[in-house]
């Protein structure tokens, strides 16, 4: 094979990824009942979160105008508050709120992620749009609409995911974000797939964000607005190709020495396990009971099951022992000092050492209070984690898609607990009977401590009839959770 003449200037056909992108975000019809009953279910789960990292001090400085006063009438809202914002802000603020707890849903294969993250640039701009639409006679789009493009984003970010580790070159999964979320923001701009191919291929020059902020020793805030900072991106690649008719640059992955794949993935080309229908959502992950890195929380539900036996206990501890999958081992396994929250709720001996001591593991656990306590570094120290290889393989089994952990506590009289584990989570597809209760209630909790009791019941009314949900003008829905 002849080596690519890097002096020609002949325009290439665009790379295949970004046209099979184009294509399935404008010509695919999603058929799944499943599908469009658990992105129901994903949003008020994710405007949920957004409502209870409104408790938070340090999230909520992020979620106003870039300088003071620099608002838009009329244009985007970010729920919980009563900023309106033109919808790259927007997008930025509600993709923040939705990701800083760490309480969204999740997406592990080869690569990790949180596919709500792109409701950020998704909400932001149907708001845009509708209202715009509602002031000049136009069609507004509908919750229904809406949940027809976050499906199309999980399965963009998740169908990359199976097969394409971008963890293990170092970047963060928020470049699938960017990838999913300027697809479907320059279709809902309007845009043809020439120019979801255009803003697709200007995401992939951007390259990736480092995943420097979510590991020892450097794990701080910036992975809560991360996912914000991704949708942000989006928006504007979406606004350059539809508004500006930027060009676009065709080989922005294959391109020899200079493009993405050469650059960032090791020469490699990407690989897909599926095309692209509805398969993310209806198996994706949700986030019920912890605030926890998804890697933990059958840790963490294996550790409440275990307080009653050892809350008493605690002083006659000789070894706590973990058993956990390949992935857990390489993100959330971390001893020494933890300096902030996103430190603590990135390791998994914290988040275990917190149930077994107080039974709970709430957001407020990570804060410097609760860590202050020295039962849970001393528990800590005593924690020994290694990889459960059956764990391993059902985690990346796609029929299966677990996420294993295991808990036991020895005792310094030779006596323990029993092993507890916990294959999959309350959130996993397999539990969805049992879970959407449970997911229900968080989402009416989260409402009740943000908003007022009026706006709660008439946000349980209309949620509570799907086909009345989806009807609505998203523009009416998302005026339900502002201020």
């Amino acid at each position: 094979m002849s080596a690519p003449d890097i002096r020609s200037a002949k325009r290439p056909e665009p790379d295949q990824p970004m046209v099979d992108v184009a294509r399935y975000v404008i010509d695919y019809e999603i058929d799944s009942t499943e599908a469009y009953d658990t992105a129901r279910y994903m949003l008020l789960d994710s405007l949920g979160t957004s409502m209870l990292a409104m408790k938070f001090p340090e999230c909520v400085k992020h979620l106003g105008p870039v300088v003071p006063g620099a608002t838009l009438p009329g244009g985007a809202r970010v729920p919980g508050t009563s900023y309106e914002l033109d919808p790259v802000q927007a997008a930025f603020a509600i993709g923040t709120q939705i990701r800083w707890l760490d309480f969204n849903d999740t997406w592990l294969a080869a690569e990790w992620g949180h596919p709500s993250d792109n409701l950020g640039a998704i909400l932001a701009v149907a708001d845009y749009l509708s209202r715009k639409a509602e002031r000049e006679g136009g069609q507004p789009m509908t919750v229904r609409d809406v949940l027809a493009y976050a499906i199309k984003a999980h399965e963009i970010q998740g169908c990359y995911a199976l097969r394409n580790s971008f963890n293990r070159v170092g970047q963060d999964h928020v470049i699938l974000v960017r990838l999913a979320s300027t697809a479907v923001a320059t279709a809902m701009l309007g845009g043809t797939k020439e120019q979801i191919i255009t803003a697709v291929s200007h995401s992939w020059i951007d390259n990736g964000a480092l995943r420097t902020y979510r590991h020892a020793p450097n794990t701080g805030p910036r992975k809560s607005w991360a996912a914000g900072d991704a949708c942000r991106r989006a928006v504007t690649h979406a606004i350059n190709a539809v508004y500006r008719g930027v060009v676009g640059y065709p080989s922005a992955l294959s391109a020899h020495t200079w493009g993405y794949y050469d650059v960032a993935f090791k020469g490699k080309a990407f690989e897909f396990e599926r095309p692209f229908g509805s398969y993310v959502m209806e198996n994706v992950l949700f986030k019920i009971s912890f605030p926890a890195e998804f890697h933990a929380q059958t840790a963490v539900e294996c550790a409440m099951k275990l307080h009653a036996a050892v809350a008493g206990k605690l002083d006659q501890i000789d070894k706590v022992v973990i058993e956990t999958q390949e992935a857990g081992m390489r993100i959330i396994d971390k001893t020494g000092p933890l300096a902030n929250y996103a430190d603590r709720d990135h390791c998994i001996q914290y988040m275990v050492a917190v149930p077994l001591i107080f039974g709970r593991l709430t957001a407020d656990d990570y804060n410097d209070e609760v860590a202050a306590d020295p039962r849970i570094d001393a528990l800590r120290a005593k924690t020994v984690v290694s990889e459960n290889l059956r764990f391993t393989e059902d985690y990346f089994d796609p029929e299966k898609r677990y996420i294993g952990n295991s808990v036991q506590v020895f005792f310094k009289d030779g006596s323990s607990t029993e092993k507890i584990s916990v294959d999959y989570p309350i959130g996993h597809r397999k539990r969805r009977a049992e879970g959407i209760p449970l997911l229900l209630e968080k989402f009416e909790s989260a409402l009740r401590g943000h908003l007022p009791a009026h706006r709660v019941r008439t946000i349980l009314d209309v949620t509570a009839d799907p086909l009345r949900m989806d009807a609505m003008p998203i523009q009416q829905f998302l005026a339900l959770f502002t201020l």
